[in-house]
């Protein structure tokens, strides 16, 4: 679990992150949504130390991360797993290398552990004998896949993902969002997901977390947004006809 406790963020004169409270439960895809300029990649990064906050605390299992020292927010960092937007994988390094690449830095395991660890990730993604491939020869929906198995190759207790269906297809997208949430149940994982796509708020939305203009606006579940009637996030969540007939749709 992860608490946010009245976070406050300012650059100048610009206040981003206005008190900013929520807990993001086990075993659950929590998601984070809002316009651009919202505060939502301020408050993702606030929440692993890229930014420190004003104010206000984070906490890890009980744990303050604000208040932690560089040495004992290292070793936190290890429980940490991420996914960034455009998968983030080294061009000039085979899927092993990428894959096993936080096991190099961060690990003691034997180097056949780390092959049997870095096969077991692969197979979990649907990607078995794909490791001497190079990120140019596989397809975006792929290199996603790769991306969430380096994510977990640590076996973490939270995972962060920045916008992990950009670029994708509906359909690619669709498969990605049903990973996420298998690994996310499977491990117990608390994660976070950083997204604009609708498409995963509807479909794996176990806590919906509305930024706007740096407040919390609302907070509910995919099932509670298909009933909204406020105007900011109802504009916002039903900015298209497609889904502004799926939500009358599903209230008949």
């Amino acid at each position: 679990m992860i608490e946010v406790i009245d976070i406050h963020k300012q650059f100048g004169e610009q206040k981003v992150l206005k008190g900013i409270s929520s807990v993001f439960e086990d075993g659950k895809c929590n998601l984070v949504i809002g316009k651009s300029g919202s505060g939502k990649t301020v408050l993702i990064k606030t929440m692993v130390g890229l930014v420190e906050p004003d104010s206000g605390d984070v906490k890890y299992d009980g744990r303050s991360f604000t208040q932690m020292n560089k040495k004992d927010r290292t070793i936190l960092r290890r429980e940490i797993g991420m996914l960034f937007q455009g998968s983030a994988l080294f061009d000039s390094m085979t899927v092993e290398e990428n894959i096993r690449f936080p096991l190099d830095m961060f690990s003691d395991m034997t180097e056949a552990e780390k092959l049997e660890q870095v096969n077991f990730c692969l197979a979990r993604v649907n990607m078995p004998n794909t490791n001497k491939k190079f990120p140019d020869e596989l397809s975006g929906g792929m290199k996603k896949r790769v991306g969430i198995a380096r994510a977990i190759v640590q076996n973490p207790k939270y995972l962060f993902c920045d916008e992990p269906n950009s670029g994708l297809d509906p359909k690619t997208s669709i498969v990605i969002d049903e990973l996420i949430k298998e690994i996310t149940i499977e491990y117990n994982m608390t994660t976070l997901i950083n997204t604009h796509d609708m498409n995963s708020v509807m479909g794996i939305g176990d806590n919906v977390l509305f930024l706007h203009e740096g407040l919390k606006y609302w907070e509910g579940d995919s099932k509670e947004i298909m009933n909204i009637t406020d105007g900011e996030l109802f504009d916002f969540i039903f900015a298209s006809d497609f889904l502004k007939n799926l939500r009358k749709n599903a209230r008949v």
